[in-house]
C-alpha cells in the first residue's frame, strides 16, 4: 500500500493528488493507494482518499504502507522517519500556489543533503520513476535511522551488567 498525505495547509495540493491518481490509473502504481487530500479540490478517481484522517489512523496508515509520500511539512515526514520509513517528500511550491513561499522546497533540500533520510521530489513528472525504483533508491541511500535511545539502552545494559 502507498500512503500519501498533503497535510492540513489551507491551499490545495492538487499537483500531487492528481499525479498520484494518474499513476494509479495508468498502472504505474499497482498497489492500493490511500490519499489524505486536505484542502485539495481534486477528488481522486482511482485511489482511496479522505480529506482529513485522525492522527491514530495516520500512524496506522504509515505503519502499514510500503511507501509513504508526504508534502514538505516537517511534521508530515518526521513521523514516517520515526516509524522507520524513508518518505518520498514532494514539497509544496509557491509557483503553483501551493504555499505562501518555497520554505518547504528549501527545507526538504537541506534535510536530504544533510541527513540523507528522505527522497525529495520537486518535479512530479519524475514521481512515477521514483515510486517504481523506490526499493533500489532506499537501498542505495545506505542509511538507517540511528536511535540514540537504542545506543543509550545498550550502554546502560553494559553498565548494569558490570555492576552485577
Amino acid at each position: 500500500m502507498i500512503f500519501v498525505t498533503v497535510g492540513t495547509h489551507e491551499q490545495p495540493f492538487n499537483r500531487l493528488v492528481e499525479k498520484i491518481d494518474e499513476l494509479k490509473r495508468d498502472g504505474i502504481i499497482q498497489e492500493d493507494v490511500i490519499i489524505q487530500t486536505g484542502f485539495s479540490t481534486y477528488e481522486p478517481k482511482y485511489c482511496g482518499w479522505s480529506k482529513l484522517i485522525p492522527y491514530q489512523q495516520m500512524v496506522k496508515n504509515v505503519e502499514d504502507a510500503r511507501i509513504v509520500i508526504t508534502h514538505g511539512g516537517p511534521a508530515s515526514f518526521i513521523m514516517p522517519l520515526q516509524i522507520g520509513k524513508t518518505p518520498i517528500v514532494v514539497p509544496r511550491q509557491h509557483q503553483f500556489d501551493e504555499h505562501v513561499n518555497d520554505h518547504q522546497v528549501e527545507f526538504a533540500r537541506n534535510v536530504a543533503q544533510r541527513m540523507g533520510t528522505i527522497i525529495p521530489v520537486e518535479d512530479t513528472e519524475t514521481l512515477g520513476e521514483v515510486i517504481t525504483n523506490y526499493d533500489q533508491i532506499v537501498a542505495g541511500m545506505g542509511h538507517g535511522m540511528v536511535s540514540n535511545n537504542e545506543q543509550f539502552n545498550e550502554e546502560l545494559e553494559k553498565l548494569v551488567n558490570g555492576l552485577l
